[in-house]
């Protein structure tokens, strides 16, 4: 990956896909390198398995214990003083020095290509506005570096981590601004309270279907930031500066303790916004309108892992309420949907059939009393969007005096039977009167292909 380091890289697997229904392990990895580390990375970007000289590079052995708000699996039930021997999977906190040690000098060559080519694969599903969610300040140049050199074909909304940016001496490191410059604005900072439900590290108030190996019938999960104190003074800190609030959070606990922190913290200037609140309680919902929180819900969870909360994660009855989005519009909330890349494609059409028809790769209904009209799942990613980011002013609708930011589509998601919608193609992205997708063909020299991959449905492993 990086230029200063050599450890050897892969990222998509999934163990709810795998034969094995199980995470890679040292041993598993020792097969591939005993010479150099290896890293392979979770679909959803919280986990990670490295193998015995990825360990040892990391530090971790039988005498280190879990970090806080993370967990280094073991190979047998520990025996203090020992915490037990690593087998190689690595969770949130834990998982997190791995990714950093991957990635050391990155050239800023292939760093500008990842903005690059991130946009150009956003604009090519059909977004004209699309969001960095939990970058650094580091990053946050970078991409602002890139942008002023070479254009980038969407606007791109930058959210910095919340405790990098809280720590900060400055009055407001991010630069924070209602305006673009050259196609990029920071608009806040995000805070990430837990983990993934489909990893089993989300944060929730009652126990997982089936724990993971090595934990106990009553897991629940554990928080990212155990201290609510903390959780409480970086909201209230984005609040007193006029930043914009997101936080991720899957477990209804931790939508617990955010919806406890920003209520003491007060309403802010933008929408505070819960990132993925997939097992959102409908008393949850209820304070989300109370306290004018925007849920953002990870929508197409239902089809990638539905049948997989469904037997192993949640059960079926906790499950049917994932992205409870029924339960949002009917107290009035503009809720939106979003993909999570690299979780998944950023595949506009699959948000928006998933919404509709909420079915898993199997083919069952998730939950039918939570799906909403092709008009509503339009309106989540469009004019809701727009409200979300504060520019319904001029972004999200067809209006005279708004950017022509439009997408032709191959068929009409608001007539056609909505087990179509799945099919429905991305002819055409227009980005403020200028068409970005397919982008003008460019001479072989450059490389650059005369257009874009063209979508489907699937998941970017």
């Amino acid at each position: 990956m990086g230029a200063d380091s050599d450890w050897i890289t892969g990222f998509g697997y999934d163990d709810a896909m795998l034969a094995e229904r199980r995470h890679p392990t040292r041993d598993d990895l020792d097969e591939v390198s005993t010479d150099r580390p290896v890293l392979a990375i979770h679909q959803s970007f919280h986990l990670g398995a490295v193998n015995s000289i990825g360990l040892k590079r990391l530090g971790y052995s039988a005498a280190t214990p879990d970090p806080e708000g993370g967990v280094i699996r073991r190979r047998e039930l520990a025996v203090p003083p020992s915490y037990g021997e690593p087998d190689g999977v690595l969770e949130e906190k834990a998982f997190t020095p791995a990714s950093d040690l991957a990635l050391v000098g990155l050239p800023e060559r292939e760093l500008l290509m990842l903005f690059a080519t991130g946009a150009a694969k956003a604009a090519s599903f059909g977004f004209t506005t699309v969001q960095e969610g939990g970058t650094t300040l580091a990053n946050l140049k970078a991409l602002r570096d890139t942008a002023a050199a070479v254009p980038l074909p969407v606007d791109v909304v930058a959210y910095v981590k919340a405790d990098e940016a809280t720590a900060s001496t400055l009055d407001d490191p991010i630069g924070v601004s209602d305006e673009y410059v050259d196609g990029v604005r920071a608009a806040g900072v995000k805070l990430v309270l837990d983990g993934s439900p489909q990893g089993r590290t989300a944060w929730l108030t009652e126990p997982y279907l089936t724990p993971p190996p090595g934990q106990p019938e009553d897991y629940c999960g554990y928080p990212a930031v155990p201290d609510d104190a903390v959780v409480a003074k970086q909201i209230a800190t984005a609040v007193e500066r006029d930043w914009q609030v997101l936080a991720h959070v899957n477990g209804d606990a931790a939508i617990d303790q955010f919806l406890k922190a920003v209520e003491a913290a007060g309403p802010g200037r933008r929408p505070t916004v819960a990132i993925h609140a997939q097992t959102a309680r409908k008393d949850q919902v209820d304070v989300f309108a109370r306290l004018g929180i925007l849920p953002s819900f990870f929508s197409m969870h239902t089809y990638y892992w539905g049948d997989w909360y469904r037997e192993t994660v949640l059960g079926e009855k906790r499950a049917e309420s994932i992205s409870p989005a029924r339960w949002a519009l009917d107290k009035g909330l503009r809720y939106t949907s979003h993909h999570d890349a690299p979780v998944a494609l950023p595949n506009s059409i699959a948000v928006l059939s998933s919404q509709v028809t909420r079915r898993t790769r199997s083919g069952h209904v998730l939950g039918p009393d939570q799906q909403v009209s092709a008009l509503d799942a339009v309106r989540a990613i469009t004019i809701n969007a727009a409200h979300q980011y504060g520019e319904q002013d001029r972004k999200g609708s067809i209006e005279v005096g708004k950017l022509a930011d439009l997408v032709i589509l191959s068929a009409n998601p608001l007539t056609v039977d909505p087990e179509q919608i799945r099919d429905i193609k991305v002819i055409e992205t227009i980005k403020a009167g200028t068409t970005v997708h397919p982008p003008a063909p460019t001479d072989q020299a450059s490389g650059t292909p005369s257009t874009a991959p063209t979508p489907q449905w699937g998941c970017s492993c």
